[in-house]
């Protein structure tokens, strides 16, 4: 980190042209740029796109500019300087206007914030205002009880984070080390920030089990269930101790880990598989109980409407669907969980594939099938290991490797569909073109004979028929699942 007030890359720019007068009115013109519009774009955090990940940044700095503003006059510069990282050319849409009216007003703001500096150095600064907050804003609201409080909490380690981190670029630039207490409480926070996130309605996390909405039967009863993953084959890396109970996984984590979905897709659809199941629930089981258990006639209530779509899609193409149940009373339940929430994850990532739901029945089908083969231990007779989903289980794999590729044939069809289509015609064609996806896409999603394929012999989709053969199914010791149950 440069010293502060001086210029750290050259953004030459004429000069940002004057705020529009009152009597043009607040409505702002598609050409007017970040510029234009003066300093109230640092107050507002409205950023480039491509340089989103300083607008946490610029958020503090606004935060904390009415206690301290010199150290919201560090965080300024330091976003400036990650800006500069993160386009050096300044090529993107606004991104020169926009670091040339930051830069201007950093020039304006470096000799009267330095006056108010209670320390000599700006180190030595950041590093008192970081305890000073932590110990006013975090400290104190650690033992919140409600909601309010816990949101405060929250945002209270999120800025903690980011004032961390503009510390430690400061502390670089000047060769000045952080003290060890300041390094303890920055773990500290770490660790709370990964379970104090922001949340839609449940705060699911494990610190939140005191908060109100969170001691509903209903609530509790879909939480619990979720979280039974006894018997599931973790991967290695991510493989639970063994003298370890609690760890707050549960069994869409399950799913990421073996299938590659994003992370905040899991969170979000697991919030969203609590509340349906805890809104069938509550009219299934009105009287409470002392231990709140997942009632089974309102698990397959949702099961039911969930997958109606996809037994329909069976049914017409004369297919079996890939749901089975194993024999094993207790682990009915978890496996009908893992069905559902493995279909939400999928459509959870599925963008405008949603508007194909034949395309979404075809990945589910096969996806559901790859999910039974690992929970029922099957081995690959050419890998000789436990069979894993087609496309990898890496990190967003299955948004790089299955809905990306379809995406761009999409993209490819909608070029050839004439202006004068109407929509409703324009999304049927769509849904053809869903039915030719193993000759169309360069992707596999799982096809369920893969592992019969002989050694040496490479195995093409346009080969297979849509929607892919299928295998003669082990009736023992699983079941199918029947039309009845869900």
């Amino acid at each position: 980190m440069a010293a502060p007030g001086r210029r750290t890359a050259d953004v030459s720019s004429s000069s940002p042209a004057p705020s529009p007068s009152p009597s043009t009115g607040r409505r702002l013109l598609r050409t007017q740029t970040v510029g234009n519009l003066g300093e109230s774009i640092f107050d507002s955090e409205v950023v480039p796109s491509s340089l989103v990940e300083i607008a946490p940044i610029l958020r503090v700095a606004n935060e904390v500019e009415a206690t301290n503003p010199r150290v919201a006059y560090l965080c300024r510069f330091y976003a400036f300087e990650k800006a500069h990282r993160l386009d050096p050319t300044s090529s993107g849409r606004g991104v020169r206007q926009f670091k040339t009216a930051l830069l201007q007003r950093l020039e304006r703001e470096n000799d009267p914030t330095l006056k108010g500096r209670v320390h000599q150095s700006d180190a030595r600064e950041m590093q008192r205002f970081y305890r000073e907050y932590y110990k006013k804003y975090i400290q104190a609201l650690q033992h919140a009880a409600d909601k309010a409080d816990r949101a405060l909490l929250t945002k209270a380690y999120q800025t903690a984070a980011v004032l961390f981190e503009v510390l430690r670029a400061v502390n670089v630039s000047q060769s000045v080390e952080v003290d060890q207490a300041i390094l303890d409480t920055h773990n500290k926070v770490e660790e709370k920030k990964k379970l104090y996130v922001p949340y839609n309605i449940l705060p699911l996390d494990p610190e939140s089990t005191g908060q109100a909405i969170m001691r509903y039967p209903e609530i509790q009863a879909a939480v619990y269930a979720l979280r039974n993953t006894r018997g599931l084959p973790w991967p290695k890396d991510q493989d639970k101790k063994p003298g370890e109970k609690n760890t707050g996984k549960d069994l869409l984590d399950w799913l990421q880990a073996m299938f590659g979905f994003q992370k905040d897709n899991v969170s979000n659809q697991r919030e969203h598989l609590v509340l349906l199941l805890a809104n069938v629930h509550i009219m299934k089981v009105p009287k409470v109980d002392q231990q709140p258990k997942l009632d089974d006639k309102a698990l397959d209530a949702v099961m039911k409407k969930l997958f109606k779509n996809y037994k329909k899609w069976c049914k017409y193409l004369g297919r079996k669907s890939s749901l089975w149940l194993p024999t094993i009373q207790q682990e009915v339940q978890q496996r009908k969980l893992l069905y559902m929430g493995l279909y939400l994850l999928i459509w959870g990532e599925a963008a405008n594939l949603r508007f194909m739901p034949e395309c979404i029945c075809y990945i589910y089908h096969h996806m559901a099938f790859e999910l039974y083969g690992m929970l029922a231990g099957n081995v690959s007779p050419m890998t000789g290991e436990n069979v894993k989903p087609a496309y990898g289980g890496d990190e967003e794999a299955f948004l790089i490797k299955v809905v990306t590729p379809i995406y761009k044939v999409i993209e490819k069809v909608q070029c050839r569909v004439p202006a004068s289509v109407p929509v409703d015609q324009g999304s049927d064609i769509y849904n053809i073109y869903s039915h030719r996806l193993p000759r169309l896409v360069p992707v596999r999603v799982g096809i369920p004979d893969q592992d019969a394929v002989q050694p040496g012999v490479q195995q093409r989709s346009a080969d297979l028929p849509y929607p892919g053969r299928t295998q003669e199914r082990p009736r023992d010791p699983e079941q199918r699942i029947g039309l009845g149950c869900c």
